[in-house]
């Protein structure tokens, strides 16, 4: 992991521990940011680099699993590891349910913390890198005109070019250069690779229907 490039963002009320935390993540070379409220936090400006969230359950303003639930209402996507001094097996799943990557229960080793930081930043990684993917090929199909997302969606489909052509009446010849141009515009190097990139689409909600 690079540390100049993850931040890690600590909301606790007690400025002891937000202090001791921002300590131990700091002797492994990592950025951490301390808040005293959710409120603080989400006022603050957060550069868009993978990053995660050390939320302490309970707080004088909002809980940590309500603002772990508005988080997630306002598609701010940011893996939270839960830090509590109240053990509680209903809210440890529910919070893990919501997407949390770990609940540690106080006292904890510092250990503790530090892996599931890691493994936080390294998942928030990944998804972001994901959704970079999704909005590059979100931009490819866009970049297709009309005609060529309906040879698209028949063409993955499993339709010939002459039945295509049939369908949109059209000649067998135009449809060759349409999907032509759908295979250079989508960079698919095959039908197959089409087809992935179709079911991507289609289950982000982007493909056109």
């Amino acid at each position: 992991m690079n540390p100049v490039d993850a931040t890690v963002y600590v909301v606790d009320d007690d400025p002891a521990i937000r202090e001791s935390t921002k300590r131990l993540i700091a002797s492994v070379g990592l950025r951490a940011e301390t808040f005293g409220s959710t409120r603080e936090f989400l006022a603050a400006r957060r550069p868009d680099a993978p990053a995660c969230l050390v939320l302490d359950v309970r707080l004088p303003d909002v809980s940590g699993l309500e603002f772990q639930r508005e988080l997630n209402d306002a598609d701010i996507r940011i893996p939270i590891i839960f830090i509590t001094g109240h053990a509680d097996v209903p809210m440890t799943v529910r919070a893990m349910k919501a997407g949390a990557v770990e609940y540690l229960t106080k006292p904890f080793r510092g250990q503790e913390l530090l892996d599931a930081i890691q493994e936080a930043i390294a998942k928030d990684r990944v998804a972001r890198e994901q959704r970079g993917q999704l909005a590059e090929l979100g931009a490819r199909y866009a970049s297709l005109t009309n005609r060529e997302k309906q040879v698209l969606e028949l063409v993955v489909s499993g339709m010939l070019n002459k039945q295509i052509a049939a369908q949109l009446g059209t000649s067998e010849l135009t449809i060759k250069t349409h999907r032509g141009h759908v295979m250079e515009k989508m960079a698919a190097e095959s039908l197959a690779e089409l087809v992935k990139m179709s079911e991507k689409l289609k289950s982000a909600g982007m493909l056109s229907t």
